[in-house]
């Protein structure tokens, strides 16, 4: 057997022996600073470490610090370094089966930003999928009324009428190649996950990917603009919208009819024209018209979107609304939701905004809409209580009504359209709606994942601390660790989306989307009903998680075992 790079007589010492023992055991104090199940293990570890060797260990001590010396023991008895390694990866593979976590309440607001609710004097809404949530229904309506018109008006294949809308397929926060016709996830740094590429229905092969992008970073000069939008000098788009999933969907159905059918065709065109298509499913009218036809099918009542409100009315707050949908629409979906007197909870009601236009564009001056949708022409010299505005623009809005700065906090789905300008140049408070968190954190809450996720890391670990010895043995036994944990961060990306994960990690980093949402939301939350939660004096604090050269040396006071933004207990918050 060839020598260790480190003599093995080195490991007799007893300094040197409970060193890397810590170092072993220093995969579970680099978890996420927030995962409470790991304290108790973390702080008697250390004070055992503290103790040194012939200090008598009490018998409520983990098993971990005798698995420690018994490691060390193990190295200075001869044993074959294979074994030895093994040894260490079994007991560590042992120590993490027990561990438990306490489950995060998906009603949670998380804090990205320091604020409090008491600051707060103007509450402000975006409708859909803010006051509004949709049925699954409403992605197939959009996707196959696109597909119709794709075949119609720009005379595509009939063949794509088999083409059906694949819910879950994709999710939110993705980026187009438009050139290169491929959909995929990247993380915070710019770079490709890989096994999350696909053309068509079908994923890329590494390889492929890293030769056509040289790597798997992508340049910020061809990522997207500032909106996530695809212009001359950026080739990438990002889908941030909910109302994107069915254009994410009929892009890669129609990319696998023309590869099927080994048609030759230019993915510019194909993405403007599906781009296009869905534009018109929305700004013709052509979904608003089916879901006032259909409202039960549609809209979800379930989020308690009026009880907010009632709550907001009843504690004097101020509201309004900003809308990209039109009147006929939101008024037939808040009637639906909170009933006829909707308008009387909202100080200030605007339709038709054209955000994120409205928040920059100071030329559109606001427009009065009748009850029966008729534009008038009159001039707009304050903004009414029960009327209806079209258009206009946010610095008029702030002139008109003088809700300035942080006293005011605003809802959207839409990270950038939503919650970007007013963040960065107004001063506002923000707000994120993500519905695909209750799902997530459900995953997360599974005692599967929590097994999986912590063997993940303390793996993780030992991969990081045993690769300094370079002899062949030490390191067929490394490879094997990193194939185990190469499989294993496929398999924890499957658990959410068999395509491209979660919404939030790109294996261990956070997405892009991740990235954009903890800039441009003080808070986030799965549904606005997580209010109901809340008192309105409540203070959210962001978690001081520890930087990488941080040591997390403070415990977070948390006798209920919640997350540090948990919600009070709801009889206690309610109104």
């Amino acid at each position: 057997m060839a020598p260790m790079p480190l003599p093995l007589s080195s490991l007799l010492k007893y300094t040197e022996c409970f060193q890397r023992a810590r170092g072993v055991c220093n995969v579970f104090r680099d978890l996420p600073h927030g995962s409470s199940w790991l304290r108790p293990w973390r702080r008697n570890f250390s004070r055992a470490i503290s103790r040194g060797v012939g200090q008598p260990w009490s018998q409520h001590q983990p098993r971990a610090p005798n698995c420690a010396a018994s490691v060390c023991s193990n190295y200075s008895s001869g044993e074959g370094v294979t074994e030895r390694l093994w040894s260490v990866y079994n007991e560590t593979k042992r120590q993490t089966q027990g561990i438990s976590t306490h489950e995060v309440d998906p009603d949670t607001i998380f804090a990205n930003n320091e604020m409090s609710l008491r600051d707060i004097e103007i509450y402000g809404f975006d409708y859909d999928y803010t006051l509004a949530f949709y049925s699954s229904h409403l992605h197939t309506l959009i996707f196959n009324i696109a597909r119709d018109l794709l075949i119609s008006n720009h005379r595509y294949p009939e063949g794509l009428r088999k083409y059906e809308y694949i819910p879950d397929f994709a999710v939110r926060g993705l980026h187009y190649d438009v050139q290169k016709a491929l959909l995929m996830k990247i993380d915070a740094f710019h770079y490709i996950q890989l096994g999350t590429v696909y053309r068509g229905l079908h994923p890329v092969p590494d390889e492929e990917v890293i030769a056509m992008y040289e790597g798997c970073h992508v340049p910020l000069e061809i990522m997207s603009d500032f909106y996530g939008k695809s212009s001359h000098d950026h080739t990438m788009k990002q889908f941030m919208d909910i109302f994107s999933l069915p254009e994410m969907t009929l892009l890669l159905c129609v990319n696998d009819y023309f590869m099927k059918h080994n048609i030759d065709y230019e993915p510019v065109h194909l993405y403007k024209d599906v781009k296009e298509t869905i534009r018109d499913v929305h700004v013709k009218g052509i979904m608003y018209r089916a879901v006032e036809a259909d409202i039960d099918k549609y809209i979800c009542y379930g989020e308690q979107s009026h009880a907010v409100l009632k709550k907001l009315s009843a504690h004097g707050k101020k509201m309004f609304l900003i809308t990209n949908s039109p009147f006929d629409f939101v008024d037939r979906g808040m009637s639906y939701i909170v009933g006829k007197d909707w308008r009387d909870l909202f100080d200030v009601v605007i339709v038709q905004a054209d955000k994120p236009g409205f928040f920059n564009d100071r030329r559109k001056p606001f427009r009065r809409v009748t009850d029966k949708g008729a534009l008038l022409w009159d001039r707009i010299h304050r903004l009414e209580k029960g009327q209806i505005y079209k258009q206009g623009n946010l610095y008029e809005f702030l002139r008109l009504t003088g809700w300035r700065g942080s006293k005011v906090l605003y809802f959207g789905d839409h990270i950038y359209s939503d919650l970007a300008d007013l963040t960065l140049k107004h001063g506002w408070r923000t707000g994120a709606i993500i519905p695909e968190l209750r799902k997530e954190i459900k995953i997360m809450n599974t005692p599967e994942f929590v097994h999986m996720m912590s063997w993940l890391q303390a793996l993780t670990g030992l991969i990081e601390q045993m690769q300094v010895h370079w002899d062949p043995a030490s390191q067929a036994v490394v490879e094997e660790w990193i194939k185990e944990r190469d499989a294993m961060r496929s398999q924890t990306k499957d658990i959410f989306n068999a395509q491209f994960g979660s919404l939030f990690r790109a294996y261990h980093n956070p997405t892009y989307f991740s990235r954009r949402l903890s800039r441009f939301a003080d808070i986030y939350m799965a549904s606005i009903s997580c209010l109901l939660n809340y008192d309105l004096r409540h203070i959210f604090f962001p978690r001081r998680t520890p930087l990488q050269h941080e040591s997390p040396y403070w415990l977070e006071y948390n006798p209920s075992g919640c997350s540090a933004s948990s919600p009070a207990p709801k009889d206690q918050s309610r109104v």
